[in-house]
C-alpha cells in the first residue's frame, strides 16, 4: 500500500524540506506507515526520519526537527489513507438501508472506522472491533471518539444492532474510560423498543462512566418510505415525544445537581414535534453536540437575535431560503425578525416537502436537490436562494473531497440551472445568515 501525498501546504515543514506531491510517505522514524493514525502519532514527535518515495523512484531520507504536534503541511488521499472499515450490523434503525435503488455507490457503503470518528466526527458502534483495535486506539490515545450506544442492555443491543457481538458494548465503554478516551455517545430512540425505562437504564450506565462519556445524544428513529423488507418500526408521536421530555427531566435535574450539566440531551426533533418550548442556552453548555442535532434551535435563535442589529437597514434585495418542514417555522420566525428591521429586503421562505425519502423525513439536512428543483420551478422569484450547508455532501467518499453534492447527486449548478438563479450556501446553524444579506444587498 502507497501513502500517496496529494497536497503540500505553501511555507510548510514539508515544502522547505522538498516534500512533493505524488511522493510517498514510507515510514517515520523507522515506523512504517499503515494509516493515517499512525502518521498522527509518528509526525508528533520532535525529532522525525521520513522515508519517503519519490515520484521517479528515488528513496529519500529527510532528518526534520520541529516542536512537539507541529503539523508538517501534508495530506492523503482520501484522508484516511487506506479505504474505510465497513459496518457488519445490520442495524434495525439503519438510515443505508433506507435508500432507494439507483444512488451512487459510496452511499450504500456503511463505514465504522474508528480512524473516521476521531478525524471526521462519525459514529462507531465498536462492534466491527477486534480487541486490538480497541488497544490501538488506547496506544494511540485516540480521543474523543464518538460511539453509536443505542442501548447498554447486552440482549437488546444484540438485537437491534443484529449482530451477535454487539452485546459487549459496557464491557468496551469501561475499558476506553479507565484509559482515558473521551466518549460522546449517541442513542437512536425507536418508540417500544429502546425507549422509556430501557432508555432510562442505559443512560444511568452511561453516566455511571461520566467524565469519561462526557456527554450523550439521544435523536429519534429516521423513517423513510423505502423500508418493505425492514423490521416494522414506528416513530414518534406528539404525545410519545413529550413523555420522553419529562422523563429525561428528571435525569438532567439530578445530574444538573450532581455536576452543574444536564448529562444527557434529547435532539431539537422531540421538543418541535411535541410543541414544548426549547432549553435555554445555558441548558447546551457550548453547544456541543450541534450535528446530532441537538440545541440547533436556541442556537440559530440566539444567533438571529445577536446579530440582526448588523443588518443594513439601507439595503434592499431579493433572497429565498429552502428548508424541510423541521425548521420551517423557526425560518420563518427568523424571517420575520429581519423583514422588522429592514423591510426592504424581500426573503421568501420555501417549506420543502422530502418527496424523495418520504414525508415523514422532515429534517433539512436529507433534502435532495429533485425536490427543491421540483417544488421550487416555476414559484421561486429572487435573485439569490440560500440552502443550508447540511444538504450537501463531501469528504472521503467522493473522488473531489471539495466538491459540494446533495444526496441524489445533484449539485449547486444544477440547481442554479433549472431555477435560473444563484445558490448561496449557508451555515446549517445560521451564524453567516445576516451577513450574507449584508454582502449580497443592493443599494437603495
Amino acid at each position: 500500500m502507497k501513502n500517496i501525498i496529494t497536497k503540500v501546504e505553501v511555507d510548510s515543514i514539508a515544502e522547505e524540506v522538498g516534500i512533493e506531491v505524488n511522493d510517498n510517505l514510507i515510514s517515520i522514524n523507522e515506523n512504517k506507515i499503515e494509516d493515517i493514525i499512525d502518521y498522527k502519532f509518528l509526525a508528533a514527535d520532535e525529532e522525525l526520519l521520513l522515508e519517503i518515495e519519490k515520484d521517479n523512484g528515488e528513496i529519500w531520507e529527510i532528518e526534520i526537527e520541529k516542536d512537539y504536534g507541529e503539523d508538517l503541511g501534508i495530506e492523503f488521499g482520501g484522508g484516511i489513507m487506506d479505504k474505510a472499515k465497513s459496518c457488519s450490523n445490520k442495524c434495525i434503525f439503519c438510515f443505508i438501508d433506507q435508500l432507494p435503488k439507483g444512488m451512487r455507490n459510496t452511499l450504500y457503503f456503511k463505514d465504522d472506522d474508528s480512524r473516521l470518528s476521531f478525524l471526521q466526527g462519525n459514529f462507531v458502534t465498536l462492534t466491527n472491533m477486534k480487541e486490538e483495535d480497541i488497544d490501538r486506539i488506547i496506544k494511540y490515545h485516540i480521543s474523543p471518539i464518538n460511539v453509536s450506544v443505542h442501548t447498554t442492555n447486552p440482549e437488546l443491543r444484540v438485537k437491534m444492532l443484529n449482530n451477535r457481538f454487539a452485546g459487549n458494548i459496557l464491557e468496551r465503554l469501561k475499558k476506553l474510560a479507565q484509559a482515558g478516551i473521551q466518549i460522546n455517545a449517541q442513542i437512536v430512540c425507536i418508540p417500544e423498543i429502546n425507549n422509556g425505562e430501557e432508555l432510562v437504564k442505559t443512560i444511568e450506565d452511561l453516566y455511571n462512566l461520566y467524565p469519561s462519556v462526557s456527554s450523550v445524544a439521544v435523536v429519534p428513529i429516521g423513517i423513510t418510505k423505502f423500508r418493505e423488507k425492514l423490521v416494522h418500526v414506528k416513530t414518534f408521536t406528539p404525545e410519545q415525544s413529550a413523555k420522553e421530555i419529562e422523563m429525561i427531566k428528571e435525569l438532567q435535574d439530578k445530574y444538573i445537581k450532581e455536576i452543574n450539566e444536564p448529562f444527557v440531551r434529547l435532539s431539537d426533533e422531540f421538543y418541535i414535534v411535541s410543541g414544548k418550548k426549547i432549553p435555554n442556552e445555558e441548558f447546551y453548555n457550548g453547544y456541543e453536540q450541534l450535528e446530532d442535532g441537538v440545541g440547533i434551535v436556541r442556537y440559530f435563535k440566539d444567533v438571529i437575535d445577536e446579530t440582526i442589529e448588523d443588518l443594513d437597514e439601507n439595503a434592499k434585495g431579493s433572497f429565498s431560503i429552502a428548508t424541510g418542514a423541521l425548521a420551517y417555522d423557526q425560518i420563518l420566525e427568523a424571517r420575520n425578525k429581519i423583514l422588522k428591521k429592514n423591510p426592504n429586503i424581500k426573503l421568501d421562505v420555501y417549506k420543502i416537502i422530502n418527496n424523495f425519502f418520504g414525508k415523514t423525513i422532515t429534517v433539512t439536512g436529507l433534502l435532495t436537490g429533485t425536490d427543491i428543483i421540483e417544488q421550487l420551478k416555476g414559484e421561486i422569484n429572487s435573485k439569490y436562494l440560500l440552502l443550508s450547508d447540511n444538504m450537501f455532501r463531501r469528504g472521503y467518499e467522493l473522488s473531489d473531497s471539495t466538491e459540494r453534492i446533495m444526496l441524489d447527486d445533484v449539485k449547486i449548478r444544477d440547481i442554479e440551472d433549472a431555477l435560473d438563479v444563484k445558490v448561496i450556501v449557508t451555515d446549517y446553524t445560521g451564524e453567516d445568515l445576516i451577513k450574507i444579506l449584508n454582502e449580497y444587498k443592493e443599494e437603495i
